[in-house]
């Protein structure tokens, strides 16, 4: 048995642990925050942080982190101490302070460090002290070691990988998750749940990310739906709060799949929500995956993997793959999950997100590498 798994130094997990941020912080300390817009939970954040008598630096983000918004907050850092960087928001908010807090203590531009149209330059130096405090329950970026960045001009996501941008502390509070509204709770929990599937069948799954993922489908089973039902439901809520920490847990240590790597050049090249996207592929992906490993690789284990999934899901032992697959498609018209055309992807646009999400690099995780026509099959079905 071998592997390597790393996270984030600090997790507090629960309900009021935003509280802890009295004791994490230091009296007078200076602080760039990064919020999301008109942010509620941002807003007690702030308040906490003043009570502490801290001077706060506000860094809003509108939209998915570019390459010059990361670049703007970097020098707004650089340009006035700072102590601790924090983040407040979903996935966007939060990589945007992983990758501020990481480059303002190195040298250069974000341009310097991605992968694929970057230079992918090291980074060498320690990240300034950074606090993850996620209020979606989807993308797990509080425990992961990359930051995703958006390129509007090439129509590209890109990464920023590090062991330096695993925040320093993450707080992981249901409560902040209690307004989120029902279309944005189906599509982060969505995300959340294929972050516990596709690690768990990925070419790097272990042992270690193996636990994270079956406790993770088996609590997304039974809560995801309830939470969309019921937004007040705390039990659901808090469910869905640690199912999203475990697919992060998993994805930074074994990596993920066909369905991340659809959903990057989809969500470079048009406006749609990541985690509805992700949702929209999930039952396609899995299809096209076992078929294609029955057909050509009918002795892997990974068959047995699916199967497993196909009861965590279901709760029936005896459910074949296709239980698991119906499962899924039901779940997508449970939480009102719409069609990949809602936000005008069109069958003349299959051509260069296959080419594109060929070359992704979650696409290298998948169980199996599919062909181009498996993978146009995909972007048909969930069309």
């Amino acid at each position: 048995m071998h592997f390597d798994f790393a996270t984030a130094n600090r997790v507090l997990f629960g309900e009021g642990t935003i509280d802890e941020l009295k004791r994490i912080v230091e009296d007078g300390r200076r602080i760039f925050l990064v919020q999301g817009p008109a942010s509620t939970n941002a807003q007690r954040v702030r308040s906490i942080l003043e009570e502490k008598r801290c001077e706060v630096r506000n860094f809003f983000v509108i939209s998915e982190p570019a390459i010059d918004v990361v670049n703007f907050g970097i020098e707004m850092v650089r340009a006035s101490p700072t102590d601790w960087v924090i983040a407040v928001g979903g996935g966007s908010v939060i990589d945007t302070g992983k990758a501020v807090a990481s480059l303002a203590v190195n040298p250069g531009r974000i341009d310097d460090y991605l992968e694929v149209i970057g230079k992918g330059s090291t980074i060498k130096s320690p990240s300034l002290p950074m606090i993850a405090v996620p209020t979606t329950a989807g993308t797990g970026s509080e425990v992961t070691r990359n930051a995703v960045i958006s390129v509007p001009e090439e129509k590209l996501k890109v990464s920023l990988r590090s062991p330096y941008l695993l925040p320093r502390v993450a707080i992981i509070d249901p409560e902040l998750t209690l307004s989120l509204p029902p279309e944005v709770t189906a599509s982060t929990g969505m995300d959340a749940l294929a972050q516990v599937l596709e690690p768990f069948v990925s070419r790097r799954s272990n042992p270690m990310t193996d636990l994270f993922c079956r406790q993770g489908l088996a609590l997304a089973a039974r809560s995801l739906a309830e939470a969309y039902r019921n937004g007040k439901d705390r039990k659901a809520r808090e469910g869905m709060c640690f199912v999203s920490l475990l697919g992060g847990f998993a994805l930074a240590n074994a990596g993920l799949g066909a369905v991340h790597g659809f959903a990057s050049p989809i969500g470079a090249m048009f406006t749609a929500p990541h985690g509805a996207v992700c949702a929209r592929l999930l039952p396609a992906v899995v299809r096209a995956n076992v078929d294609a490993l029955r057909k050509r690789e009918p002795g892997s284990e990974t068959l047995i993997r699916y199967a497993e999934v196909a009861y965590l899901l279901t709760g029936d032992e005896t459910a074949p793959v296709e239980k698991g697959v119906e499962w899924l498609e039901h779940l997508l018209v449970e939480l009102h999950i719409p069609a990949l055309t809602t936000y005008g992807i069109s069958e003349n646009d299959i051509p260069l997100i296959v080419s594109n999400a060929a070359i992704a690099s979650s696409m290298k995780a998948n169980p199996i590498q599919l062909t181009e026509d498996e993978l146009a099959e995909i972007l048909t079905e969930a069309l």
